[in-house]
């Protein structure tokens, strides 16, 4: 299947989102960075917290929204929003003195209106692909996202101190593209909507959510998720704080390889290995059974982790975060397309809601690792690591799969069962 015969809706989704992603995450990192020069450490971290527990919280509503209203709509009305948000973030860094609440509460706007369309974007890939072509659109979805972030990094690496002004035009040009091109292209297609089954709205959003959190195998793979993520979350948090204090340095020529630089140094290399080999390993993976794919490609990321959260040598550290970004390229896209193909197609938004607390947990169990590298040594954080990931290994392998064992055996007792006369 090539690039052509892509519904329509999928081209403009991936196309949308990666230059979305790519203008958004050449600032959004440096959202800290910016709030501790504006204020103080203690008011930025107090701030960002909060905004990730207002995101988390819309981002259910979100899902419910995007389950009851065409999809279409929702995305046309919360991308405009968030147009109209950067326009204020760029507006208050122009004068000398900052506008730093205006900032600060157009920061909280986007976030609101971002994490209320997200739902809508995810359900989107769900109504416009079959069981048959997921797979495929995920990896490329996948590759997208990546070589987009790397995009992004490099254009925060080069304008985000010297042209902050002009970053935040482009950021807000790009947004403000966005729901043209939704409004010229994007095709509302999907009509079974969730009916309103309560007069009141909360006891509606709870039932809506209630049937998500009774899907048992879901749920697993919701658990599972969050655990194996938390892994590649530690990278940023203990494992670069680690580095940074007890790294040995090494010069190659004059240039001086830190803690700090190794850091970057795998994190630059894990997004060029998923833009250079994603498109081979899909091919690879394509001939074996899911199952075994899915399997090898945990224990190597399980491998790869475990390894790079106590090492300390930099040619063990680059060779063991290519064996975690293997594992990573082989399992991720059958995940995705296995837990896609597990949503009743009603409640796509509200399910795709509910999955994004895989990665809210996965970041509250990569921040608790600071805390715990405190308490315990390298080593011993790295056994903590190791049943991290095997407990998130067997809740996404019985959720994506023991199920499927289930049903099958309850589809031949049917068929064996002698019907009463």
């Amino acid at each position: 299947m090539g690039w052509k015969d892509y519904p329509q809706n999928i081209k403009v989704r991936l196309i949308t989102s990666f230059f979305n992603r790519a203008v958004s995450s050449a600032v959004m990192p440096f959202m800290a960075l910016f709030f501790a020069q504006e204020k103080n450490k203690v008011w930025a971290g107090t701030f960002l917290i909060l905004t990730v527990v207002i995101g988390f919280i819309v981002n259910l509503i979100g899902g419910y929204i995007s389950d009851r209203f065409p999809r279409k709509k929702v995305l046309m009305t919360t991308s405009c929003l968030s147009a109209v948000m950067f326009l204020l973030m760029t507006l208050s860094v122009f004068p000398d003195q900052k506008w730093i609440m205006l900032f600060a509460a157009a920061y909280i706007g986007f976030i609101v209106t971002s994490s209320l369309g997200r739902p809508a974007m995810h359900a989107i890939i769900m109504d416009s692909t079959t069981p048959e072509n997921r797979k495929e659109v995920y990896t490329l979805d996948y590759w997208m996202v990546n070589l987009s972030m790397a995009i992004g990094a490099a254009l925060g690496g080069l304008l985000y101190v010297s042209h902050q002004k002009e970053l935040f035009i482009l950021l807000t040009v790009t947004s403000i593209s966005i729901p043209i091109a939704y409004g010229i292209w994007l095709r509302d297609e999907f009509s079974g909507f969730l009916e309103k089954k309560h007069a009141n709205v909360f006891m509606d959003l709870f039932q809506n959510y209630k049937v998500a959190l009774q899907d048992s195998a879901f749920v697993k793979v919701v658990i599972g998720g969050t655990f194996i993520f938390s892994a590649e979350f530690t990278l940023n948090s203990y494992i670069g704080i680690r580095l940074a204090e007890t790294f040995d340095s090494f010069h190659i020529g004059n240039f001086e390889i830190s803690g700090v630089r190794m850091l970057s140094m795998l994190n630059i290399q894990n997004m060029l290995m998923v833009v250079c080999f994603t498109f081979l390993i899909n091919r690879i993976t394509d001939r074996l059974n899911k199952k075994n794919a899915l399997l090898i490609g945990l224990l190597l990321y399980g491998i790869g982790y475990v390894t790079v959260t106590s090492a300390n040598t930099w040619y063990i550290l680059l060779l063991f975060n290519i064996i975690a970004t293997m594992g990573e390229l082989i399992y991720s896209p059958i995940k995705e397309a296995e837990k896609a193909n597990m949503i009743p197609s009603d409640k796509r938004g509200s399910y795709s809601a509910f999955a994004n607390v895989s990665f809210s947990g996965a970041d509250m169990l990569a921040r608790s690792t600071i805390i715990l590298g405190a308490f315990l040594v390298p080593v011993m954080m790295s056994v903590y690591m190791g049943v991290v990931i095997m407990i998130g290994a067997f809740f996404m392998y019985t959720g994506l799969f023991v199920r499927e064992r289930v049903l099958e055996k309850v589809g031949k007792n049917e068929v064996a069962t002698p019907v009463a006369k």
